[in-house]
């Protein structure tokens, strides 16, 4: 099997004859992540992956939350202790501002949305929703993608879509802990909120479907408003049923998804059996999580595909000689279920140390030594 057959085996629920490994690096560049085919330090664990791992090649769609004639600009303060930048975004009488403070002591934010006022306020802006205009928007990073799709050789695996999920546009907008308190005292101004900003969603997914834009979706968003923040009937109300309209749409194409989440999942991983994505990234067991691979295999079966687990940090502390043990670990309590081997978050750091640098490339090695189906 070539990496794309062995990526499609696994989400199609169809044997394979070696584990898939998965670096989360991309093979185009990739805004969240460092430019890794430019810096040299990554370029042998590149040369390694071009044999070993499946590549995912993500990329993203991002069009104007808002419509033109919301304004949106800059400003920077200087005080005696520092210095504070500011956003701010304006419609009539609608003035938001988010802040970030830098000084002596540290720098602090204060997100656009910090009080159930500016909650209401943002509920009032005109959102980018005309089907035209946003397909409009669509149309050159579509162009765009269709390059970087001739340019991606099809063996390595597919071309995979990140597009986002209402509650990220809340989340990154809203001071967190307020959003917990939401949860309670506005849960349905929440509501009101998402359903709205899912009209924008289903015609981005939708356009892009019809396009035969992407092969796999990537959907994060379902960390973003989960326990402990909220409750687990919160998160069936915030995000299972967006979700769980976003993966049956793209199933109705034919094409796969992937959904990611950090963080405390035991919980709520019944959830994903409704929302029903071919594959799930990441089961993260403790401390940092509180699910074990085994745990999760219990509740989910062969009915989603799991990627994991080897966490990041894992990366720059073990030797790799420990990395080898470790990956040897993980593949040994999934041997004979439906896994993907990866580490839980990607390649962020555009200076890596050399020790870093060998746990990737041993990382690949030890998932290639150890994955065969029939060792």
């Amino acid at each position: 099997m070539n990496q794309r057959e062995r990526l499609m085996a696994f989400l199609n629920n169809e044997p394979v004859d070696r584990v898939p490994i998965w670096l989360l690096f991309p093979y185009h560049r990739y805004g969240a992540y460092a430019d890794v085919h430019s810096i040299p330090q990554y370029r042998p664990i590149i040369d390694l992956a071009l044999d070993m791992a499946v590549w995912l090649n993500r990329r993203s769609f991002r069009i104007p939350l808002y419509e033109p004639q919301v304004k949106i600009w800059n400003e920077e303060e200087k005080t005696d202790s520092g210095f504070i930048q500011r956003q701010i975004v304006a419609y009539g009488d609608i003035r938001l501002t988010k802040e970030v403070c830098s000084g002596p002591a540290g720098k602090f934010i204060k997100k656009h949305l910090a009080n159930e006022g500016d909650l209401d306020a943002f509920m009032n802006m005109p959102f980018l929703l005309d089907e035209k205009l946003i397909i409009k928007e669509l149309e050159p990073k579509i162009a765009l993608w269709r390059r970087e799709a001739a340019e991606f050789p099809r063996h390595l695996g597919a071309m995979m879509n990140d597009l986002g999920e209402p509650i990220g546009v809340i989340y990154n907008m809203a001071e967190l802990d307020e959003l917990s308190v939401w949860s309670i005292t506005a849960a349905r101004k929440i509501e009101t909120l998402l359903d709205k900003l899912m009209i924008r969603y289903r015609t981005v997914y939708r356009h892009l479907l019809e396009q035969d834009v992407g092969e796999v979706f990537f959907l994060v968003g379902s960390e973003l408003a989960s326990p402990p923040m909220v409750s687990r009937k919160t998160f069936q109300r915030w995000i299972v049923p967006y979700a769980k309209e976003l993966i049956n749409m793209v199933h109705s194409y034919g094409k796969k998804v992937i959904q990611h989440y950090h963080g405390q999942i035991k919980e709520i991983l019944p959830d994903f059996l409704e929302m029903a994505p071919d594959a799930l990234h990441t089961i993260e067991s403790p401390p940092t999580g509180n699910c074990t691979l085994t745990e999760a295999f219990n509740i989910l079966g062969d009915r989603i595909g799991i990627i994991g687990n080897i966490q990041y940090d894992e990366f720059r502390r073990l030797t790799p000689a420990q990395m080898d043990r470790t990956v040897r670990t993980c593949l040994e309590e999934c041997r004979g279920r439906r896994f993907m081997l990866s580490p839980t978050a990607g390649p962020y750091e555009p200076v890596i140390s050399e020790r870093q640098r060998d746990n990737y490339m041993q990382f690949l090695r030890s998932g290639w030594q150890y994955g065969r189906v029939n060792p």
